[in-house]
This record gives structure tokens, sequence and C-alpha cells, in this order.
């Protein structure tokens, strides 16, 4: 089964990237070698990171036809997505042992959402 871990962001830490201060290297090191362990583990299927969401937005659709359209950022923390990956696992639990896996070098609160993905044997009948 595939799974998609959603690594959401904090409005500082997009804050510090949209203003330019670097990423710290021991980030880039930690998720490097956690990346490389999923792949060696024949469970990475995908994966990026993602820019902040200054740089995105969001199109909603209103049950009278309406669509309206948001550009980010968003002010919501729970919205901030910072990347995701997709793996596949046997379980979901062995998709939790991944998530919780996830370097946090920094020791900062974070939030990665765990949501299994569709496939043909979820087919609607």
């Amino acid at each position: 089964m595939r799974f998609m871990m959603i690594l959401k962001s904090t409005p500082d830490f997009e804050a510090r990237i949209d203003a330019g201060v670097p990423m710290n290297e021991a980030i880039h090191t930690e998720m490097s070698r956690y990346n490389t362990e999923l792949v060696q583990a024949g469970a990475l299927l995908a994966g990026e990171g993602l820019h902040t969401s200054a740089r995105g937005g969001k199109v909603r659709f209103h049950g009278d036809g309406r669509i309206s359209v948001t550009d980010g950022p968003f002010t919501e923390a729970k919205e901030i997505i910072a990347g995701y990956w997709i793996i596949q696992v046997k379980s979901k639990a062995e998709a939790i042992e991944w998530a919780k896996r996830i370097p946090n070098p920094d020791h900062e609160d974070h939030e990665v959402e765990l949501r299994q993905v569709h496939d043909s044997s979820d087919a609607v009948t």
C-alpha cells in the first residue's frame, strides 16, 4: 500500500526562507540520509520539498458554482506544506515508523500527516 507523508511547515520557517536565510546544513544532510534510507529500503516512490506558500495559491470551488483564487502566503499554519514523500509499505504501522524517522535536527515543532493513496482495489462499485 502507498502512503503520502505530508511534512507541514511553520510560519517561522517560511519567514526565514522568504527572508533569504539559508537552510541549516544539518537539515540538508539529515534529509539526504533519510531519503537514501527510503531508497535503499525500496520504499520511496516520490518525494519533493516545496517552495514556501508565498509562491503558491489556492483554488476554491464553492457549492454555488463560483471559483475563487487566493494567492499565498497562507496564514493558517496547518495549511502550510513543506514537502512530501510517497512511499510503498506493507502497512499503516510501517508508514508511521518511517514518518517517526523523519529528521528534525533543529528540534522544532513539526507535524507529518499520513494519507493512504487510493489504488485500483479501492474502486467504487
